[in-house]
């Protein structure tokens, strides 16, 4: 295996890693947004029942 290949698989094997990271990313930002949105929802239901 000469130099070339192994930068070749190097910059695959990141590419790769980068792409899972972006995914997992992207999923958790969209669960986390959706469970606020839920909550919220929650809040603005319950408000009347909220005293101070």
């Amino acid at each position: 295996m000469d130099k070339s290949e192994k930068v070749y698989r190097v910059a695959a094997q990141t590419a790769i890693w980068n792409l899972v990271m972006g995914i997992v990313i992207l999923v958790t930002g969209i669960t986390w947004g959706v469970l606020l949105l839920v909550s919220g929802a929650r809040l603005q239901k319950s408000k009347n029942d909220l005293t101070f």
